[in-house]
């Protein structure tokens, strides 16, 4: 019962609990009578969790061939990232947004945690506005090695963003990992890598008409060719998960977004560049990448036991015990 969806049972619900588990056992003459403790006490003895869940994500790549070959690429350039700086001097960057970044203030201070009793917040709050945050993550140095605040996210703030992060090391070898957004291969970003690699402008075409700039596909083509010196690599469609910077965002929202308060939207500002300035300096480092397109064999991913699967153990080590 606890496995099935409730709405089955005409239940307006998407969980069951152990209060709901014993009224349907009820309802449906399982038993005459049981309590929520008891049901509890059962879920516990078969490790069964109807009231959690946990999240999974889908590509929306449909060719499946592709999709494999674009995670291999992604994977094996940041393990291949160490070797290519050191020998090569390549930097390996992941670059992405962080977007609707609410300043948010708080209409009574904060109320720290004292022996006995946890903090307390001010559940009401007052909105002056939004920012978006655009990152470039250093996957071999393990640091936020350039950061752009602003109120929006274009394709011409974007390509700024890349301008100041090549600018860092004008004349190394870089690699860009990003998602798929219209804007990571927009008409300017080509321009811009265009102009750093000393290719005349008037080779590239014109949007939606001729050459390089023509359409999406000859864009991205164009920027991620690996003869260039600048070179972006793409994680499949709805796969941002690929990219190490997401981890990093992890980071800035529960450390500093989630209970933060900000007075201004220049308060927030101020307060993400300290936090990356003391996320950098402090605890930052190199994330180990073990994924390689397929999920890993450890414990916390495999399914856990039925009842009649411990059931089945505990009566094979009782004949083994009296065989012995």
């Amino acid at each position: 019962l606890a496995c099935e969806d409730p709405r089955s049972s005409e239940r307006p619900i998407s969980n069951w609990t152990g209060r709901e588990l014993a009224d349907e056992m009820q309802k449906r003459n399982v038993v005459d009578s049981i309590s929520e403790s008891r049901v509890n006490e059962l879920l516990r003895q078969m490790d069964l969790k109807p009231h959690r869940q946990r999240c999974w994500c889908f590509t929306t790549e449909k060719d499946r061939q592709l999709f494999e070959k674009q995670v291999q690429q992604v994977c094996q350039t940041y393990l291949e990232a160490a070797q290519a700086y050191h020998q090569k001097g390549c930097r390996t960057i992941c670059v992405d947004e962080m977007t609707s970044l609410q300043a948010n203030e708080r209409r009574a201070k904060t109320l720290r945690s004292i022996p006995g009793q946890i903090g307390r917040r001010e559940c009401q709050y007052s909105r002056h506005g939004t920012l978006s945050l655009t990152g470039s993550w250093d996957v071999v140095q393990g640091q936020m090695i350039h950061t752009t605040i602003g109120e929006t996210r274009t394709s011409k703030d974007f390509t700024q963003h890349l301008k100041r992060t090549f600018a860092t090391d004008s004349e190394t070898i870089w690699i860009v990992v990003l998602d798929n957004l219209t804007t990571h291969c927009s008409e300017e970003v080509v321009r811009l890598v265009a102009r750093l690699l000393e290719i005349p402008e008037d080779t590239l075409g014109k949007k939606k008409r001729s050459g390089i700039l023509a359409s999406v596909q000859s864009r991205r083509k164009f920027l991620t060719d690996p003869t260039h010196r600048i070179r972006f690599v793409f994680t499949p469609k709805h796969s941002s998960w690929l990219n190490q910077i997401e981890a990093i965002f992890g980071v800035i929202s529960r450390r500093l977004i989630r209970y933060g308060n900000f007075i201004s939207k220049e308060d927030l500002k101020q307060k993400l560049l300290s936090f990356i300035e003391y996320y950098n300096r402090t605890f930052a480092k190199p994330l180990n990448w073990t994924y390689q397109g397929k999920p890993t064999e450890s414990k916390h991913s495999r399914r856990p036991k039925t009842w009649r699967e411990k059931t089945q153990d505990a009566k094979l080590e009782q004949i083994l015990a009296l065989v012995a």
